[in-house]
């Protein structure tokens, strides 16, 4: 078994690999990962790693692409190198929408990513809040799958009184429904119609939010949308206010602007993705770091220890 663990980083989070190394009292080991004047990545490890447990922690988060490719292209010069085990840390796992071909003529990206990853050498992956628990199926090798909601969950039960958890749509009740057993509260469900990809309507509420907090759960927060909608709908069947927390802030497009606009007093995310300038300036944004959870997760991945029993 490998005895010595070296934490490695591209250019997506590297605070986070940082804040995991330094819960692990490691320092971060050394690479050059930068691009030629063309775009192209070029990666130097710069430290020896033959015989050792490498973890490269790289969220694949905007830019995607260009994550993703430092990531494959970092994994295949530690295989290089002789590493003899390589984890993949990806908090914020890229393309995990496209989980499944519903539509004639599309990919199954979130399938392509895996290919990948196996191809140049992963041996595990350590991942937060999939999108879809079965892209766990998309890999021949294994993968934990952590969650958030240790840390979310200490956050709300200190912060707010009489509160209820609320689902955005049908396909999150079961995150959510675990949120409000945990907490020991009510569940809602926003029923709603999307119309085009990135754009919804909320209809009505599933559920009596009257008088209560009502705090939205999700995934990840893109576009805002969503979240946003929900929000002004519970507000209309009369949540005194409306709060929301997710695990990755991708916060793309108009999200940021249109949570200040919207009744949503406070967003809760974890540090899964850098936030971008505009959301930092954001007084609505409240983040969590998953750094300790994603630490002892290595160290017990490195020990061979349980990593499940951290939820249980």
């Amino acid at each position: 078994m490998p005895n010595v663990i070296k934490i490695f980083s591209g250019n997506a989070h590297q605070e986070l690999a940082k804040e995991i190394a330094a819960h692990l009292d490691l320092s971060l080991s050394k690479a050059d990962v930068k691009k030629f004047s063309d775009g192209e990545i070029f990666v130097e490890v710069k430290e020896n790693v033959r015989g050792t447990d490498v973890f490269v922690v790289q969220p694949t988060c905007t830019p995607v692409n260009d994550h993703l490719m430092e990531l494959v292209i970092m994994v295949d010069a530690l295989r290089r190198a002789s590493a003899r085990r390589i984890t993949a840390v990806v908090p914020y796992y890229g393309y995990a929408r496209q989980d499944r071909k519903n539509a004639p003529r599309v990919p199954i990206s979130a399938k392509v990513v895996a290919e990948m990853f196996m191809a140049v050498g992963v041996r595990r992956v350590l991942c937060m809040d999939l999108h879809a628990g079965q892209i766990q199926g998309f890999f021949n090798i294994p993968v934990d799958n952590l969650y958030a909601a240790p840390v979310i969950l200490e956050y709300i039960s200190r912060t707010f009184k009489d509160v209820i958890m609320v689902s955005p749509d049908a396909g999150g009740v079961e995150r959510t429904r675990a949120y409000a057993k945990r907490l020991q509260c009510g569940l809602a469900i926003i029923d709603k119609r999307r119309d085009k990809p990135n754009e919804c309507e909320a209809m009505h509420v599933i559920g009596d939010v009257k008088g209560k907090t009502a705090i939205l759960v999700d995934d990840m927060v893109d576009t805002a949308g969503t979240l946003c909608n929900g929000a002004k709908t519970l507000i209309a069947n009369g949540a005194k206010e409306v709060h929301a927390c997710c695990s990755h802030p991708v916060l793309s497009g108009p999200a940021v602007e249109r949570i200040k606009n919207s009744d949503i007093k406070s967003l809760v995310v974890t540090n899964s993705i850098p936030l971008g300038t505009e959301a930092i300036k954001c007084g609505k944004i409240k983040v969590l770091s998953v750094s300790a959870l994603l630490a002892e997760a290595i160290r017990r991945i490195h020990n061979e220890d349980s990593v499940s029993s951290l939820f249980v």
